[in-house]
């Protein structure tokens, strides 16, 4: 075998080492950007949803007995509809695109709650104020009718800026900021102002 023989055929095999170091260089990047079930569940952790608002369906907010309820329709847009009886039957509902904007950005804030504390929940649960809240917010999936979480919102933490929470039926008590309850207050008087489409 000549020499330029020998040395077109050692170019050629790095050649081939080099593309295959570069494709496992881009499996591996594309592999560390990209989102797995089990690396986001580790991530977000702190998070008070369970998943991300994109994937959420309907909201309820039960504030002293009043429901009010919030749902996506067939193009993802949210509109307030309050919350119908059985009785009432099939009906529309018409999606004002400011409103459901203005309704998108509070539940996408929402979505970005922070857990600041874990807290047994004791025998003392009375101290939280979610044995008998007067907040309760029921998250669900779209087109289901149980409600994926049900949050129990209990009272204003000593340090006035946190919020007593529990997950119905979870483990114990977290706190979060209790701003994020007061801007879900405030949409629904927002929504309240302007008439509700039914």
């Amino acid at each position: 075998m000549s020499a330029p023989r020998a040395r077109s055929r050692l170019v050629a095999v790095w050649g081939l080492v080099a593309v295959l170091v570069g494709a496992i260089v881009v499996i591996e990047h594309t592999d560390l950007v990209r989102p797995r079930p089990g690396r986001a569940s580790v991530a977000d952790s702190r998070l008070l949803l369970p998943v991300p608002v994109e994937q959420l369906g309907a909201i309820e907010v039960a504030d002293a007995g009043t429901r009010h309820g919030f749902a996506r329709d067939a193009t993802g847009a949210w509109f307030y509809h309050g919350v119908h009886t059985a009785t009432e039957g099939p009906h529309a509902h018409t999606v004002d695109p400011a409103m459901g904007r203005r309704i998108e950005q509070a539940f996408l804030a929402f979505g970005r709650t922070r857990i600041e504390r874990r807290l047994p929940r004791d025998q003392d649960a009375r101290a939280y104020g979610v044995t008998t809240p007067r907040i309760l917010i029921l998250v669900y999936r779209p087109n289901e009718s149980q409600p994926l979480v049900q949050y129990a919102v209990g009272d204003i933490a000593p340090d006035t800026v946190s919020r007593y929470v529990e997950v119905v039926g979870g483990p114990g008590v977290v706190t979060i900021p209790n701003y994020q309850i007061d801007n879900l207050l405030t949409l629904i008087d927002t929504v309240r102002g302007a008439p509700a489409p039914r």
